[in-house]
């Protein structure tokens, strides 16, 4: 089998609750999707996903994704795309680092893998867990009262882990972390994620002023030295996720003890073929994951479910279904969240059929 043409489309994708914020005054109220489609000699076609969270988070943006599917597209033509790990190694040498451009065509050779083989993807990524797997509901930042206020509701739709965003003026964040966990209920779990956005010093003031409260830390600063020096400060389980990005800053952590859980976003991490590789080393060393990106519609929530499912749920922290955010769908077949969990699909590939009404033409094609 071959590659004979890979194509891009953009998707707007717009949020049920108007905006996304979080550290640094950040915000999206409308999310810039780009779906990949793999078309080969034999008929078989594959779709993935990449959605950066805005262009001002990680070194990714959404006209870029599209920019390098151009660049490239004409070096994967002729490939094939059953060879997942050949290609990745292909894509490393066609284009240097640029991970989330990889992600999208990465993704749709894993759907095009399993649906020459008749398989969904998770069994092709390590079997397939249970019925299904818990999620999380990320809490965007607002006043102590507004964050906590959503608690119940979100609470009713089946979440039990709360993401909540902070990372900004650490006497607010204190009291935003207060007044969500008086809001929890036995078995809840609460996440403080501040994105990188406080100084060292801000961080140590907050892990002090919330040392009754049983809440996990995640990502506080820039850089791994700055979250490693806060890890070594506070007896807070820890969460690392923008510092990690690679098999490498896996074992470093682990050696450092940098971490008690650790978030594998698969555009990050440049396709499910690398978040594979860290996934099961995370296994293999006793590193409890998010599974996630950084953000997406169907195809990329079809994904991560894939990922999630074969994870041994032991190891599985949580992960997130993103198309419950938005309002724009473009995939039928997606999995749902039903009560705070969710299964991937048992058709093969990603189980999803792409809307094309909703892709309409592409804006890049390589042939």
């Amino acid at each position: 089998m071959k590659i004979t043409r890979i194509s891009a489309y953009r998707v707007d994708l717009p949020l049920h609750e108007g905006s996304y914020k979080w550290s640094g005054g950040k915000s999206v109220d409308v999310f810039d999707s780009t779906v990949v489609q793999i078309d080969t000699d034999e008929g078989v076609v594959g779709f993935g996903e990449v959605c950066p969270l805005g262009p001002f988070y990680l070194p990714a943006y959404g006209n870029g994704c599209r920019a390098g599917v151009r660049e490239l597209g004409p070096h994967l033509l002729g490939e094939d795309p059953l060879q997942t790990n050949r290609l990745d190694r292909r894509m490393d040498a066609a284009l240097k680092g640029h991970a989330y451009v990889k992600s999208g065509i990465d993704m749709a050779c894993w759907d095009i893998l399993g649906k020459a083989t008749g398989q969904p993807v998770c069994v092709l990524l390590g079997g397939r867990y249970g019925d299904d797997f818990l999620l999380y509901r990320a809490i965007s930042q607002e006043s102590p009262e507004a964050m906590a206020g959503r608690v119940a509701g979100y609470r009713a739709e089946g979440y039990r882990r709360f993401q909540l965003k902070v990372g900004g003026d650490p006497d607010v964040d204190i009291d935003r972390i207060h007044a969500v966990a008086e809001k929890l209920q036995p078995g809840d779990r609460l996440i403080a994620d501040a994105n990188t956005g406080w100084l060292m010093h801000e961080a140590m003031r907050v892990v002090r002023g919330v040392r009754d409260v049983d809440v996990y830390i995640e990502q506080p600063c820039l850089s791994y030295d700055e979250c490693l020096s806060i890890r070594r400060h506070t007896d807070h389980p820890f969460i690392l996720d923008e510092v990690i990005d690679s098999v490498d800053d896996l074992l470093r952590g682990r050696a450092d003890k940098a971490m008690d859980v650790v978030n594998i976003k698969i555009s990050k991490f440049g396709g499910l073929t690398r978040a594979k590789q860290a996934r099961d080393l995370c296994v293999e060393l006793g590193i409890a994951m998010t599974l996630e990106d950084s953000w997406g519609g169907d195809i990329v929530t079809a994904a991560i479910a894939h990922l999630a499912h074969s994870t041994p749920p032991e190891f599985l922290f949580t992960a997130t279904d993103f198309n419950s955010y938005v309002t724009v769908s473009n995939a039928a077949g997606a999995p749902r969240r039903v009560n705070g969990r969710m299964a991937a699909s048992a058709a093969p590939g990603l189980g999803v059929t792409p809307l094309m009404e909703v892709l309409g033409k592409p804006l890049v094609v390589v042939e």
